[in-house]
This record gives structure tokens, sequence and C-alpha cells, in this order.
């Protein structure tokens, strides 16, 4: 089981990896970004609710879905727009880190998954590594491209905190991934949908919102192989293995969308992947 949970955590590793790639290839506005997202996620999910029938609405679902859906459409807007700031490969890293502290800390203090000592001088020596390999990954030796705008790392810790509660409020009440899905996701698509009319109504529905669709597939497959992972591995291990998104995201930046970077960077960057990588793992080894 342990093993399971371990794949299934990695599953939004990869596809939330890919997403962003995507995002950034097809193109648009933010606002076109995230609508065409949601729209796919909401198609997804009611593909999967007619081939599983959802249990009967509660109002602990309700609540808890569409509390859940607004931190992620907060959080996904803002990342999405720290885009126009950051690369990929810059905004990634930093967005990571700060969503790492803010589940150890839930998974830790309100969730009480690491009861051990071995546990938490484990996973607080895997807190630091990774931390470590986020300050790696964010070095520029162009300091105006090396995340030091003030206006990004505002969008950025904002949207952090809107990730956060996305992770931990499935948790918080008591939800799986099956029931939540179609009203967690059309939260999404909603939240998402009147922002953009609201400050963009014009280009609300446009070829870049409707191709960005397949980025809504990959989130929609992501999110609910996280929802699992939680379950089966605890918030503290089923994030942060999601969060190696950060791997994929950092090197499709510089190989697929050209992100350059000079070679002390490049170093930076390797020393970095491989610290998020062993921090990760060190986590994983928690739940053994």
């Amino acid at each position: 089981m342990v093993n399971m949970g371990i794949f299934v955590g990695l599953v939004p590793a990869f596809a939330w990896g890919v997403q962003s790639i995507v995002m950034q290839k097809i193109g648009g506005k933010f606002t076109n970004k995230v609508v065409g997202m949601t729209m796919g996620t909401f198609l997804f999910a009611v593909v999967v609710s007619l081939i599983k029938t959802p249990q009967h609405l509660t109002g602990n679902l309700l609540l808890g879905s569409v509390l859940c859906g607004i931190s992620w459409t907060i959080g996904q807007l803002l990342q999405v727009k720290s885009f126009d700031i950051f690369d990929v490969s810059q905004a990634m890293p930093i967005s990571t880190g700060q969503q790492l502290v803010g589940t150890a800390l839930f998974a830790v203090f309100y969730f009480h998954e690491w009861t051990k000592t071995w546990q938490l001088v484990l996973g607080a020596a895997a807190i630091a590594l990774i931390i470590f390999g986020i300050i790696s990954l964010s070095y520029s030796e162009n300091k105006d491209a090396a995340g030091s705008s003030l206006q990004g790392l505002i969008l950025l810790t904002i949207s952090s905190v809107g990730f956060v509660g996305y992770a931990v409020l499935p948790r918080i009440f008591n939800l799986n991934g099956w029931e939540m899905l179609l009203p967690q996701s059309l939260a999404m698509f909603l939240c998402s949908l009147i922002y953009s009319l609201t400050v963009d109504r014009k280009d609300t529905f446009n070829k870049e919102s409707f191709a960005n669709i397949l980025t809504g597939l990959c989130f929609a497959v992501a999110n609910l192989a996280l929802l699992f992972s939680n379950q089966f591995n605890g918030v503290a291990v089923g994030f942060t293995l999601s969060q190696l998104n950060v791997v994929i995201a950092t090197l499709g930046g510089m190989w697929i969308l050209h992100e350059m970077k000079t070679h002390k960077e490049m170093r930076h960057t390797l020393l970095g992947l491989l610290l998020v990588v062993a921090g990760a793992i060190m986590i994983g080894l928690t739940k053994f």
C-alpha cells in the first residue's frame, strides 16, 4: 500500500509539470489560460461522474468543495499571472518552496502526521533540504530576473496561500477524491469565469481559452491523483511528492520554452533539482 501510495503521489508531479509547459506553449492572457484549464477540469469531472455515480450532495461536501475550489482559483490565477513577470523556471521553484512550508506546518501542527521523533527529525531535515534546493533553483546572475520584483513575489505568496488551502481543505472536511471531484471542479470553473468576465469580458472565450482545455485535462489527472495521494500518504508526504513537478517545470522551461540560463545558473539548477528530489525521498521515508 505504501509503494502504491508513493506511485500515486508521483502522478501529480508529472501532470502538473507538463501542465505549466503546455500552458505557456499555447499562450493567451492569464485569464484565457485559467478559464480554459478549468473548462477542461470540469469536463473531465463530468465524464468521471457519468462513469462513477457521485454520492448525494451534503452540506459538508458542498462547503468543503466550494472552499477548495475558491482557494485553488486564487492560487492558480495569481501563479499564472506571475508568469508575466517571471519565467516558469523561476516562478515555479519559488511557489513550490512557499507551498511546501505551508503544507508542512499544517501537516505537523494541525493533522499531527509526524508523531515520532525520528519522523520529525527526518521531515524537518527534508524540508530544509528542499528549501535550499528551491533557493538554488531560483538563482540568477541577472538580479532583475531572479525574482526580486516585489509585485511578483507578492503574487506568488498569495497564490501559495491559496494552493495550501486547496491541499489541506479536503482533509479538514474529511472528503474523498471521488465525491468532491465534480463540485470542486464546478466551483473552480465558475470562480475563474466570473473573474475573467469581470476583468476581460471580450476575450474570455477565444481560441486560446479553448486550446487550454488541454492544460485542464493535465490538471484534472493531477488533481484527482493528489486527492487520493493525500489519503494514502497524508498531506505532508502527498503534497510534497506532488511538488516534484518543479523538476519537470524547470527543465521544461529551459529546454522546451527556451528560457536561457548561463553556465553558473545551470549548475545551480542541477544542484537544486538534486536537493529537491533528495528531500522528497526523505519525506517519503517518513511513511515507513
